[in-house]
């Protein structure tokens, strides 16, 4: 049966000539989408065109809202365009150039006992409501989202010994984010390399282990800190970087956070490990939570209870334990 809904019309009659008209050009000029009207002998009608719409039954009670309301994302400047035009038909009647307009009016704008605001446009026979949600998630399209509970979830962190100044802070930060989300630090693996260009080789090799290995890890966050020189240097090794980090993550299907700094100098890259613009570790370890959490919901999958067995705090030093 799905799919055999086209759409859904209110009819509503107008009863002056001079009202059917104003309202046509009121609601040009709010930006309906003028559809297909139709005129006999016996009367016309015009079709506004709205992107959404939807039937609401009402049981028990009458109504609290007009039979035909608009939802609009500026009530505020709606209403405005609305009192205009009402003031101009007003002063239309008063001075005798429209003898058969009904005289419309629009109230203020009032708070419903449906969380949200509305105002009326009234006259003879129709009534219009415009209104906004007070809940800016309100029609909001339905999205799947990970989210930031770490509890049961294993991570590996790899950071660099080049740029510890940096790097120790952006490992603290990442530390902690994990630690407040519920981690424990038997399920963190920290693996530190020389320098930003062994990052990609690491994050392979950890994202690689097979699902019977008991230190395989549901996301990898990626630390390192590279300042910018006077030679070309930089940036071939942070394409390189960039490059082996996303390819890994791509073919083993294995979130990797990205968090190295790419910096012109000492004094960003200290900012951005948590002096003045926030700590990219702490970012990057949220961000490999939350991948983790949409990735299982996208799959089907619940958390894993199970939890394996490492060292608190456990540290893998490149070229030795």
């Amino acid at each position: 049966m799905e799919g055999m809904i086209k759409g859904m019309t209110v009819v509503e009659r107008v009863g002056a000539a001079e009202d059917y008209a104003g309202l046509t050009r009121l609601f040009a000029g709010l930006g309906f989408e003028p559809g297909k009207g139709w005129k006999d002998a016996q009367g016309e009608g015009s079709a506004w065109l709205a992107p959404l719409g939807n039937l609401e039954l009402v049981m028990g009670r009458e109504p609290a809202a007009p039979r035909i309301l608009v939802e609009t994302t500026e009530l505020e400047a709606v209403h405005g365009v609305v009192k205009r035009w009402v003031e101009e038909r007003q002063q239309q009647i008063a001075f005798g150039n429209d003898n058969k307009g009904t005289g419309l009016v629009v109230s203020e704008i009032e708070a419903t006992h449906w969380n949200s605001r509305l105002f009326r446009l009234k006259g003879g026979e129709l009534e219009v409501g415009f209104w906004q949600a007070e809940n800016p998630l309100h029609g909001a399209v339905a999205a799947t989202e990970g989210g930031l509970n770490a509890e049961g979830m294993k991570f590996a962190v790899i950071t660099t010994r080049w740029n510890t100044v940096i790097t120790d802070r952006l490992l603290q930060g990442a530390l902690d984010c994990l630690r407040r989300s519920g981690a424990e630090m038997k399920d963190i693996e920290v693996v530190r390399v020389p320098g930003a260009w062994e990052i990609p080789n690491a994050a392979r090799t950890i994202a690689e282990r097979p699902s019977s290995d008991q230190r395989k890890v549901d996301a990898i966050v990626t630390l390192g800190c590279l300042l910018r020189g006077e030679t070309a240097h930089y940036e071939a090794i942070y394409t390189e970087v960039a490059r082996g980090i996303g390819q890994s993550q791509q073919e083993t299907g294995v979130p990797h956070a990205f968090g190295v700094l790419t910096c012109e100098t000492l004094e960003q890259a200290l900012d951005r490990a948590g002096l003045k613009a926030g700590n990219k570790g702490f970012e990057a370890a949220s961000a490999a939570i939350e991948m983790v959490s949409v990735s299982r919901k996208l799959k089907g999958q619940t958390a894993d209870s199970s939890a394996a067995l490492r060292n608190d705090n456990k540290v893998t030093e490149a070229g030795g334990a």
